[in-house]
């Protein structure tokens, strides 16, 4: 799978192990930034993240920054996006099953680097169970429906 990866200053560590996880498990892995630890502002890496996740350039996203909340409402300013904040597996696992999120988000003050490889194992690993779901979904994108 293509996917692309991005953090701010307070999720530089993080991003780089989970950078290296995916690419040791056979993902193209596009790193977005910040290559070092100066204080970045995460709208931007989140905008970026969205950008190529939306124009298909990548599959997947995963959006880090200290608590994960800012870069995950970053991403989802973009609406070709669905960004999931997870903390552990089983919402990561629902927020594909159920959301057809796109796009991951994580706090690396608050997610363990287990903790979150065990989350992007969970997400990449479930599909979108479509039926029910698939109107709702079709909602956040489409609000007039």
């Amino acid at each position: 799978m293509r996917i692309a990866i991005a953090s701010d200053h307070a999720a530089i560590d993080l991003k780089a192990a989970l950078r290296e996880y995916l690419i040791g498990l056979g993902h193209e892995v596009a790193d977005l930034g910040p290559e070092t630890a100066d204080r970045v502002d995460y709208p931007d890496y989140g905008y970026k993240l969205a950008a190529v996740v939306a124009d298909g350039t990548a599959q997947f996203g995963v959006a880090l920054c200290g608590s994960g909340i800012g870069i995950s409402v970053a991403v989802n300013r973009n609406p070709a996006c669905r960004c999931a904040l997870v903390s552990e597996p089983l919402s990561a696992a629902l927020a594909r099953e159920h959301n057809d999120a796109n796009c991951i988000a994580m706090g690396a003050r608050l997610t363990g680097e287990d903790m979150a490889k065990a989350c992007l194992d969970a997400f990449l690993s479930t599909d979108f169970g479509g039926g029910r779901h698939a109107g709702r979904v079709e909602k956040l994108s489409n609000p007039a429906l």
